[in-house]
């Protein structure tokens, strides 16, 4: 698991969240700001997962220091294989040295199950169809100042 630069990422990006589509944006303004992370996981040196974070308003607690997962999206060979789950812990250590305290997402309903397995809560009543994908969302958040357990 490494740092990246955000195009690292683009056309995972692509292929796995826009249905490969030529004409899909995948990427994002806050790309290149200094306070955006980025992540890749790589097999063989093939990239294979990616997650970006952003410096974002907590919408469940605005008062708290909050980073936005966005753009996490794991190469359909390589799912079900931990390589989310790696991503997710360095980010995890990397975004708490950096002064976050609470992580939040718009998560794909279909991935609910990985991010619950890796310590995100899911906020009830945060149910929606994303903008961009028409797809159902749900909001979940994971508190970086709280001791999680590994046992679900």
């Amino acid at each position: 698991m490494a740092r990246v630069e955000a195009p690292v990422l683009y056309e995972l990006r692509r292929r796995v969240l826009r249905g490969n589509s030529p004409t899909s944006n995948v990427e994002d303004p806050r790309d290149f700001d200094s306070t955006s992370l980025h992540f890749g996981g790589f097999y063989d040196d093939v990239l294979v997962v990616s997650a970006s974070f952003f410096r974002a308003t907590s919408p469940i607690n605005p008062e708290r220091e909050s980073y936005q997962l966005r753009y996490m999206a794991t190469d359909f060979d390589a799912q079900g294989r931990g390589y989310g789950a790696l991503v997710m812990s360095a980010a995890r250590e990397a975004l708490a040295e950096a002064g976050a305290t609470e992580l939040w997402a718009n998560a794909r309903d279909s991935a609910l199950g990985f991010y619950r397995s890796t310590g995100w809560t899911l906020v009830e009543g945060s149910e929606h169809l994303s903008p961009e994908t028409l797809l159902p969302h749900t909001i979940i958040v994971l508190r970086l100042d709280v001791a999680h357990s590994d046992e679900h």
